[in-house]
């Protein structure tokens, strides 16, 4: 039979039954058209769980056809036995057989006799990639073949294998920066003919093998990726995310394809990718409305199926940019449920970063609290990494302050005082440097006098105060150092952009939580965010500003 109507009939075949009674009606088969065959069975029998009926490896057609593979592989052409490998490592051939040990040893030594061509040499690599643990000698073998071709006409195809051999090297601890230096510059002129699959093994490979000099490339492949959102796969799309984090990227444009993408998709979306999402979020503090109310309606539906990092991954972003969807109070609702059913299964240091984040937004784990604060739960979170270090000594801290000053009718166990720290600043909490120099400079213009504030006040409330301001029973300012008398204190919140969402006035769950705090301890709280500040152009008009915002009742009395 013609090959081209032998491909077109057989590419129309949807089940391996109808794939062998087709090839058993032929009487002679290229081996070209064999490895074709070969190819398609494996396209229809096997997903991501693997074969799917293992059975047909048994079949007298199939057997046939790996005979013929087996016992004259050095009469085959390259295709052939190229695509027959290819075939047979997807349908999860025994490495070790007789058959696969054949055509790997006839696929080595036309390598070394330079028989292969660019695209066999791809085929081969991809086959050895495949395989898991494949030898370093064999790919690194087939760089050098491929380098003594000229690399200023590869192929997409082929850059993206050669960056995936260096992967695998690049973990043998053999750096080739020299070829990295080359392929990053003939890949940059490539990037606009770049898939969805390409651009992202290529960011995960320059990721791997710690590229972070190569920024036009990596600037090029997120912009490039942008248009890819809809298309990517899972594993795709979490390989870029990462890569976004790894580089350090942050483009509105790919915010807002994830907001395009990630609503309609959710519940189809894998939780891992989910959570990647969310992760990636958080740490570029990106407050996106539309993706976190899609997760919160998924978490709502598949709670019950994520695992507890999951759980957490989805949960944590809410607290820690300060933001409640519109059902909040089922989207709780359903993780006190899963808390409640599934307590005991949760890492401790998950469970306290998990009920931490709840804090900060008001939603109160008052049927939690008793195990955090057991002694058996603390020596748990000691004895495992990173144990009780500062940071996590802050959140049991500020999560026994919450109940204490949110939550007077809790009754359980309190943290016991070896557990708390008197401060610990937040990722977040420490002052813009220029911001509260302006502040300082406008009241010193506004006071008169320097002892009538002070800058970055410890209280015993585990609290940092930004400016403090004191005022006696008639509303004059009193010199700080004075405690007699003292009958108001003002703390101002000098509010940089760090202390808010990227492009947000929203402030962060940790700075929203400490003002709420400090009104509760008595403080009269005010804020000065630099979106109001910033543009002040003189001395004079920011204290005009901070007269109007601390002492509003007398400005404009003269």
């Amino acid at each position: 039979m013609d090959e081209q109507l032998f491909f077109k009939k057989l590419n129309n075949l949807c089940t391996s039954k109808d794939i062998f009674y087709f090839l058993s009606s032929l009487e002679v088969m290229s081996d070209t058209m064999a490895a074709g065959a070969l190819q398609r069975i494996s396209e229809v029998e096997v997903d991501d769980d693997g074969l799917k009926n293992p059975a047909l490896l048994e079949n007298e057609v199939f057997r046939a056809l790996c005979f013929q593979f087996e016992f004259e592989s050095s009469k085959l052409s390259n295709t052939g036995l190229l695509n027959a490998l290819k075939a047979l490592i997807t349908l999860r051939i025994d490495p070790q057989s007789t058959l696969m040990t054949s055509l790997l040893l006839e696929s080595e030594k036309r390598l070394s006799r330079g028989q292969l061509t660019a695209e066999n040499l791809c085929s081969l690599g991809e086959s050895l990639l495949e395989l898991e643990g494949p030898s370093c000698a064999t790919l690194e073998q087939i760089v050098s073949h491929m380098q003594e071709r000229d690399i200023e006409r590869w192929s997409p195809r082929e850059i993206v294998m050669v960056y995936k051999i260096l992967q695998v090297t690049a973990r043998e601890g053999k750096q080739c920066q020299n070829l990295l230096n080359r392929l990053n510059s003939v890949t940059l002129r490539t990037v606009s003919q770049l898939g969805p699959n390409f651009t992202s093994v290529i960011l995960n490979s320059l990721m791997v093998l710690h590229q972070t000099r190569s920024v036009l490339l990596v600037t090029a492949l997120c912009k490039h990726s942008v248009m890819h959102v809809p298309y990517f796969t899972d594993p795709e799309l979490v390989n870029v995310l990462e890569a976004f984090l790894y580089f350090g990227q942050k483009l509105q444009i790919f915010t807002e394809a994830l907001e395009r993408h990630v609503p309609g998709s959710i519940l189809t979306m894998h939780p891992q990718t989910v959570s990647k999402v969310m992760h990636y979020c958080c740490k570029k503090m990106i407050l996106s409305k539309p993706i976190f109310d899609a997760v919160a309606e998924g978490f709502i539906s598949n709670a019950d199926r994520l695992t507890t990092d999951q759980i957490a991954a989805y949960i944590i972003p809410f607290g820690t940019l300060n933001y409640l969807p519109p059902n909040v109070s089922s989207l709780f609702r359903k993780l006190e449920t899963v808390l409640h059913t599934r307590l005991r299964h949760f890492q401790p240091h998950t469970l306290l970063n998990l009920l931490h984040s709840c804090v900060l937004i008001q939603r109160y784990p008052i049927n939690f609290l008793p195990k955090i604060f057991s002694p058996y739960f603390l020596q748990k979170l000691q004895a495992q990494p990173p144990g009780l270090n500062r940071v996590v000594m802050s959140q049991l801290t500020q999560l026994f302050l919450t109940v204490t000053l949110e939550c007077p009718f809790y009754e359980g166990p309190k943290l016991h005082s070896k557990y708390q720290v008197k401060a610990c600043p937040m990722p977040h909490s420490s002052p813009d440097v220029h911001l509260l120099k302006m502040v300082k400079t406008g009241l010193l213009d506004l006071l008169k006098k320097r002892i009538y504030f002070a800058s970055e006040v410890s209280t015993p409330y585990f609290y940092v105060v930004d400016i403090e301001i004191k005022l006696d029973e008639e509303g004059l300012v009193l010199p700080v150092a004075q405690r007699e008398e003292v009958h108001r204190r003002i703390a101002l919140c000098v509010d940089g952009q760090n202390r808010f969402c990227a492009h947000s006035h929203n402030l962060l769950g940790e700075e929203a939580i400490k003002q709420r705090h400090l009104q509760l301890l008595g403080y009269e709280v005010v804020q000065i965010p630099f979106f109001e500040i910033e543009s002040l152009q003189n001395t004079r008009k920011v204290a005009d500003y901070l007269h109007k915002k601390i002492f509003p009742c007398t400005y404009g009395l003269g």
